[in-house]
């Protein structure tokens, strides 16, 4: 049990921070926008750009990554079918709902989880490639599909998504490194090193300060976020450990990285996303409040359980 709650202290302490920052505006009313691009388009980037070049693209290929796959789609569907069905949804905010029940925050809390409780951050960095060359596109092309008319356009924004996107790119691109067998001199890779050491500091404040925004009233749109938030938080864990431990037979330690990984929060992503394409923020904005407050406990009984 200590050495659970000494792995996620440092985590909670600074998105703490983050929250007291935020709550009482010490940074300004544009930081958290600012340290989340940071994170986002610099910080996180290096970090998995390094990590990626380091690894072995054959060992991304695993038993756990596929149980972590099976479970996150069979959410996302479930939430598609929730959005559309019981609540309403046009096509581009299903597709919102459904990441808000499934996709995980992989980067911003992923990583920092993995480095702390798992020491070792090669399942999440797979598990984030799956969701960033599969259900990133999936997303976005069902968002395209309804928002955008102009059928040309579409086509040419639906091509340049890896570009647009510098986790994917950078992930891709250390990938590629690994694969080619490449070795980067220190010029490229010090620099790189001090930058996404940035990037769980910075992202974890940035997630602290979200957590200030308030939640919806409205007993309609309380009842769907909590439909949404049962699936992420109590629903995909769930999923992902009958079927590591009863269809693929798992072993503990694997178990344990696959459940606690579908166990994270909504990703901020899915705020991003509607915000870019003005649809309806206030969804996707209290998934991750909620998921998040909620994985606090989640997260530390999963590492007590199987840990």
């Amino acid at each position: 049990m200590h050495s659970v709650l000494s792995g996620f202290l440092p985590i909670w302490i600074i998105t703490a921070f983050g929250w007291v920052a935020g709550r009482f505006n010490l940074l300004g009313d544009q930081a958290q926008q600012v340290l989340g691009r940071f994170a986002f388009t610099f910080a996180m980037p290096s970090l998995l750009f390094l990590t990626m070049a380091k690894s072995r693209p054959g060992e991304l290929a695993q038993t756990g990554v596929a149980v972590f796959a099976l479970s996150l789609l069979a959410v996302f569907g479930a939430g598609l079918l929730v959005s559309r069905r019981w609540f309403r949804r046009k096509r581009a905010e299903q597709a919102i709902g459904a990441m808000a029940a499934s996709y995980v925050n992989s980067a911003n809390l992923g990583i920092p989880v993995a480095l702390h409780v798992l020491h070792d951050t090669s399942f999440i960095v797979a598990a984030a490639l799956f969701q960033m060359l599969f259900i990133t596109p999936l997303i976005l092309v069902l968002i395209e599909l309804d928002v955008r008319r102009d059928a040309d356009r579409r086509l040419l924004r639906m091509l340049q998504l890896p570009l647009r996107n510098p986790v994917v790119g950078a992930s891709a691109a250390g990938v590629a490194v690994a694969a080619l067998g490449l070795r980067l001199p220190t010029e490229v890779t010090t620099p790189l090193a001090i930058l996404g050491g940035g990037a769980v500091p910075a992202a974890l404040f940035a997630l602290g300060m979200s957590l200030t925004a308030r939640t919806a009233a409205d007993p309609g749109a309380r009842a769907e976020r909590a439909v949404l938030v049962t699936l992420k938080t109590a629903v995909q864990p769930l999923l992902a450990y009958g079927l590591g431990r009863w269809a693929f037979g798992l072993g503990r330690p694997e178990l344990f990285a696959v459940v606690l990984c579908a166990a994270l929060p909504t990703a901020q992503n899915a705020f991003i996303f509607a915000s870019e394409y003005r649809l309806d923020t206030a969804l996707p904005r209290d998934a991750v409040l909620l998921s998040t407050l909620l994985s606090m406990v989640s997260l530390c009984l999963i590492a007590v359980l199987l840990g």
